[in-house]
């Protein structure tokens, strides 16, 4: 089964996406912070994970620094997720190879495409 790991401090937003991708079948952990994200992110391996960015303490970019830094996890798809429409934070994003961007509020469609194109990355990696 695969994991994925949603890091998200807004409690609504957080719940939804859970609720989303169990839907779909996706065994899903889920974080409160960064901090909280980083520890399960280096306790369970997820397959994906879905960061906001915008985040007290611990942000998401800062999140997705240390787990690049990490031999255990710099391999895992990251896929940041945030309500900034601004074209340089999409860019910046995707400059440190973050493997995707969600703008929020997001469409259903746009969110599992992304997700699949994502496994689908990690799929051809690990094959390969």
């Amino acid at each position: 089964m695969i994991t994925i790991l949603i890091v998200e401090d807004n409690s609504s937003i957080r719940e939804n996406v859970v609720e989303m991708l169990e839907l779909e079948g996706y065994n899903v952990y889920a974080a409160l912070d960064g901090f909280m994200g980083l520890q399960i992110a280096t306790d369970i391996i997820p397959d994906l994970i879905l960061c906001d960015v915008m985040m007290p303490e611990l942000n998401g970019h800062e999140l997705f620094d240390k787990l690049k830094k990490n031999p255990s996890t710099n391999n895992i798809p990251f896929v940041f997720m945030t309500s900034s429409v601004e074209n340089k934070e999409i860019e910046l994003a995707l400059s440190k190879g973050a493997d995707g961007y969600i703008k929020k509020p997001f469409d259903d469609k746009e969110f599992f495409d992304t997700i699949e194109q994502c496994l689908g990355l990690q799929k051809k990696t690990l094959s390969s």
